[in-house]
């Protein structure tokens, strides 16, 4: 069948009997008639002549056209250029369908932002060391940063977790539990928490063994974290994105900066392979080509 006809039938289908937005309909024939533009161009007119290796090479052509962010795009002109052959087939237009073996790509693996030590310290310094809430925030970012807990893992903490010294006990997923040392800062600032904050906003509620409490005593949701470390990064003029787990991130590349062993940094972030710590390594990588560009006497 002609190019353009088969493509009409198609879109005949997905408007009339799978009843698919209009949005995606429109989308289907963006993608689809690039795709047609492409065959003919390659002087193919008659679905019959489509084979495995066109199709491969249309991808391609398109996946290295666009950088590596917009690969989602490709994925979704992939998936329209093998629903429209899926159909020729399953309609009895064309014997077979080329796109058959065609396997979606792989999306690029999206390497953690962290913020640098500067925006760290000033995020720390945000809250306010004079408002018991303020006191109770410095606390959550102080013990986030010092440990590379998890959000949910710090809100979970009860005090007897704290009572190791200088070490904290976290249970992860899969109600794994580990032990990572905390540091005099994050342990002064728990300390004050603890000792001027807690005992008042426990007052204010039923008794609750969790460490940190919310304003009316009930313990700290996870939107509530949340909140806290998004109203410090705005208090502290931080204008990257920074999320729950950032501070997380930040922990791992900058433990990794300052030469800890990537087993290490495994253990304390509580993964279970090595080869999910290892994508903060990146920056450790970047630091060493940094130094020996400016360090080598012949690496320019």
């Amino acid at each position: 069948m002609l190019l353009e006809r088969a493509l009409d039938a198609y879109l005949r289908h997905v408007t009339v009997e799978r009843g698919l937005s209009a949005h995606t309909i429109a989308a289907y024939r963006r993608d689809l008639d690039g795709y047609l533009q492409w065959l003919a161009s390659e002087g193919v007119t008659d679905t019959a002549d489509v084979t495995v290796a066109l199709i491969d090479r249309f991808i391609a052509e398109r996946a290295s056209a666009v950088p590596a962010p917009a690969s989602t795009s490709i994925a979704r002109l992939q998936s329209s250029v093998r629903g429209w052959h899926r159909f020729l087939a399953r309609e009895g237009i064309e014997a077979d369908d080329p796109s058959g073996k065609l396997r979606p790509p792989k999306a690029p693996q999206r390497l953690p932002k962290a913020l640098t030590i500067d925006q760290v310290e000033r995020l720390l310094a945000a809250p306010s060391s004079e408002e018991p809430i303020g006191i109770r925030d410095r606390a959550l970012l102080e013990l986030l940063y010092a440990t590379g807990a998890r959000v949910s893992e710090v809100i979970g903490l009860d005090v007897d977790d704290l009572a190791h010294g200088d070490m904290l006990r976290l249970r992860g997923k899969g109600s794994k539990e580990r032990i990572v040392p905390v540091g005099s800062f994050a342990r002064a600032a728990v300390d004050a928490y603890l000792t001027r904050v807690r005992p008042g906003l426990a007052a204010k509620g039923r008794a609750s063994a969790r460490l940190f409490l919310g304003a009316r005593g009930a313990p700290l949701s996870r939107q509530s974290a949340w909140l806290v470390i998004r109203d410090a990064a705005e208090r502290a003029q931080i204008t990257v994105a920074v999320s729950p787990h950032t501070l997380r991130h930040s922990f791992a590349t900058h433990l990794l900066q300052g030469g800890a062993d990537v087993r290490v940094v495994q253990e304390l972030l509580g993964h279970s392979s090595v080869a999910t710590t290892q994508i903060y390594t990146h920056v450790s990588v970047d630091a060493l080509r940094d130094i020996y560009a400016t360090s080598h006497p012949r690496a320019l």
